[in-house]
């Protein structure tokens, strides 16, 4: 089996990150955004993801955080079309429930080759810690515009900010990790009628 692993550099004037990841991991991270809560909610990505997952990034965060978080999203995004490569013997979908006390969202993945993203999610406050929720969906979007996906995320309920965006990232990587699971019925196989993804 190839090994399915990226490492990616992404500089700009705005950032600087470096990204390793391995998709067939342990559940291994090791992160340094310089934005606290994204690096607690890509733990949960790396473990219920069982992925490895580094990154290290220097962005100007004396504006704010939203080009570090944004960006993140764009070089993890590129990372993953890297790592499955042309897609042959994977699930190609994949889904998640996940819920944490009173918080409960679904994520749906298709690793269609095309970008599009359906953002169900409604926060009660603005902020967690320092983060502004607006910035988890300018992540995502990176994300499904340089991973060439199609991603449904959806909140169906919850109260607390923090149990909502967890359940997110967590139910991200559980429905990330179905998607690009080896398929031993079909492993020659490109999961699509067109013969490519």
């Amino acid at each position: 089996m190839n090994k399915r692993v990226a490492d990616v550099e992404r500089n700009t004037r705005e950032t600087r990150i470096r990204l390793r990841l391995d998709l067939d991991g342990t559940g291994h991270s090791a992160l340094n955004t310089g934005v606290p809560f994204l690096d607690h909610m890509l733990d949960q990505v790396a473990r219920h993801g069982m992925m490895d997952i580094e990154v290290t990034a220097d962005g100007d965060l004396q504006i704010d955080d939203h080009h570090t978080v944004e960006d993140i999203g764009i070089t993890l995004g590129m990372a993953l079309a890297e790592a499955v490569g042309d897609k042959k013997g994977i699930h190609r979908y994949g889904h998640a429930y996940v819920p944490l006390d009173e918080a409960l969202s679904r994520v749906v993945i298709d690793l269609s080759g095309r970008p599009g993203l359906w953002y169900g999610v409604e926060f009660p406050r603005e902020r967690i810690g320092t983060l502004d929720v607006d910035l988890l969906l300018e992540f995502f979007r990176g994300f499904v515009n340089h991973a060439r996906v199609t991603l449904h995320i959806d909140n169906l309920k919850g109260q607390n900010a923090h149990h909502i965006a967890e359940t997110l990232f967590k139910a991200f990587g559980r429905a990330l990790r179905m998607a690009v699971e080896h398929d031993s019925r079909a492993p020659d196989i490109i999961p699509s009628t067109k013969g490519q993804l």
